[in-house]
């Protein structure tokens, strides 16, 4: 029997977590973890108590043609990272590490050049998350430490994502 590596698990787990996602672009799933506990996950969606673009049937940033990594205010949903930083302490993420995953909403397809937002990057980094594990594939993925957000800003370095 193969035993599935660690890494692989939990971004097992965050494309789970995806499943629940109500985005009609993409959808993302994130499990937050700490000296292998589970301590929160996310997934895309809107807010509680409101309507999911799923339901309504459109999404406003499809009908405004508005690019990837751009313009998030006309974006109903929170952002997995968010939602699974929201349901977290802080004291809990401290040195943790997020695992992400994202997955096309119309060809299911995983995402190979998934990335934190820039928003979702500075939850991030003030939710003292130490790294990134981000799923290229079905086996294979990235690790970025999150030092690295710190010291090469993205908007100042032009780099965006979701």
């Amino acid at each position: 029997m193969n035993r599935r590596d660690k890494q692989n698990y939990y971004l097992d787990m965050a494309e789970v977590a995806l499943e629940r996602g109500t985005c009609m672009r993409r959808n993302f799933g994130a499990v937050i973890v700490k000296n292998d506990v589970i301590i929160s996950t996310g997934y895309t969606g809107a807010p509680r108590g409101r309507a999911n673009c799923i339901d309504l049937n459109y999404c406003i940033r499809e009908q405004r043609n508005i690019p990837r990594g751009t313009q998030y205010e006309f974006c109903r949903s929170v952002h997995a990272e968010m939602n699974a930083i929201i349901a977290a302490s802080r004291e809990e993420m401290i040195g943790a590490t997020l695992y992400l995953v994202g997955r096309d909403a119309k060809t299911g397809e995983i995402m190979r050049d998934a990335n934190s937002c820039t928003m979702c990057k500075r939850m991030i980094i003030n939710a003292g998350i130490r790294q990134v594990v981000i799923r290229r594939d079905h086996d294979t993925y990235d690790t970025v430490q999150v030092q690295e957000w710190v010291e090469h800003d993205d908007l100042l370095d032009g780099r965006t994502g979701y």
